[in-house]
C-alpha cells in the first residue's frame, strides 16, 4: 500500500520514538523511508529598552542549526539502517514547519506521513495549534499520528 514513508522529526522522545514505530512499520510493508527536519531560520532581534541582544551571529546561527539537524537525522539514520530499511534525510530552513514538512513530503513523492501526536513546544503549541494538526489540515498525502 504504502511504498515512501516521510517521518519529520523535532528531536524530542515522543518524536524519536515514532520515528522507531514508523522504521518498524516500513520494514514490516517494505517501505523506505526520509527522515526530515525542519531548522529555525535567524530569530529577529528587538531592540529598546530591556532587549537582550544575541550575540550568535546570522552564519554561527545557522551552523549551529545545521549541526543539530544533522544530529537529529543521523539517530533516524542509524535506526532505519539497522533495521534495513532505505532511508534518505532531508532538511530545510523554516519558520512553519508545517508548511516544510508537507512541502518537502510531496517533493519526495511520499505516499505517507508519519508523525508524532506533538512536539515538544509546551504551551505556544496549545495557543497556535501544533504542527501535527495543521499538517493533518492542509496536506492532501495521507497522515499517521503517532501517540
Amino acid at each position: 500500500m504504502f511504498q515512501h514513508i516521510f517521518v519529520p522529526t523535532d528531536g524530542s522522545d515522543l518524536s524519536q520514538e515514532t520515528a522507531r514505530r514508523a522504521i518498524a512499520f516500513a520494514r514490516e510493508i517494505g517501505a523506505k523511508i526520509t527522515a526530515f527536519y525542519a531548522r529555525p531560520s535567524y530569530p529577529v532581534a528587538y531592540y529598546g529598552e530591556g532587549a537582550l541582544i544575541d550575540p550568535v551571529t546570522p552564519e554561527k546561527f545557522s551552523e549551529m542549526a545545521g549541526q543539530q539537524a544533522s544530529e537529529f537525522l543521523a539517530v533516524i539514520e542509524k535506526l532505519s539502517k539497522d533495521a534495513g530499511v532505505p532511508c534518505a534525510t532531508l532538511s530545510a530552513v523554516s519558520d512553519a514547519p508545517y508548511e516544510a514538512i508537507i512541502e518537502a513530503a510531496t517533493q519526495s513523492g511520499c505516499d505517507l506521513i508519519f508523525m508524532a501526536s506533538h512536539g515538544r513546544r509546551g504551551i505556544s503549541a496549545l495557543l497556535l495549534g501544533s504542527e501535527t494538526n495543521k499538517v493533518l489540515t492542509y496536506s492532501k498525502i495521507p497522515v499517521l499520528v503517532y501517540r
